[in-house]
């Protein structure tokens, strides 16, 4: 199964061992640590290790795409978590370079991520978790259409410490209704 595409803007290429020097250093700067809730790694062994079930191309309920633009220069990465196959939904996480923020991005990768999951790996539901704090992936989160359906408590431990989380989802009806 090829699971390379495009979007207008953005080449979504899956994980691979290529990608995790630039993993790494995004995921080390302290803008995008602060909201980092796998932990932020130490080097470029500690990445392989959070990345190993997306760098794994046998690996089908874990999905993960290095994004590049036009110019081939990484700007992010984003991916699935699939649930088992019965609740037909997942995960879905991104993190975007913050040179690249403020441009659209998150949003166009999330956007074409979602089409993928709902059109060629027929789920019914995605969900997504944001740090309450996190107000710019709350906005992106909201102009997908996805629906806030709920707080949990002191669930994300950030670096400045716990952090309650808002619970998203978006459903096949209601992606049907925002495609409109």
């Amino acid at each position: 199964m090829n699971l390379e595409f495009q979007s207008e803007r953005l080449t979504f290429i899956p994980l691979s061992e290529a990608e995790v020097p630039a993993v790494f250093a995004l995921h080390a700067l302290a803008e995008v640590a602060a909201f980092n809730t796998i932990g932020v790694p130490e080097n470029e062994a500690s990445t392989r290790l959070i990345l190993a079930q997306k760098l794994d191309p046998e690996n089908k309920d874990h999905l993960g795409w290095a994004l590049y633009d036009k110019e081939n220069s990484f700007i992010g990465e984003i991916g699935l978590i699939f649930a088992p196959k019965r609740f037909k939904k997942a995960e879905i996480s991104y993190t975007i370079h913050p040179d690249h923020w403020e441009k659209g991005y998150a949003t166009e990768a999330a956007k074409k991520v979602i089409e993928q999951a709902f059109n060629r790996f027929l789920l019914h539901r995605i969900e997504a978790g944001v740090a309450v704090q996190n107000e710019k992936s709350i906005r992106v989160l909201e102009k997908l259409g996805m629906k806030r359906e709920g707080r949990h408590r002191e669930i994300l431990p950030l670096i400045s410490g716990w952090s309650d989380n808002f619970s998203y989802a978006l459903l096949l009806s209601d992606y049907k209704q925002v495609k409109r």
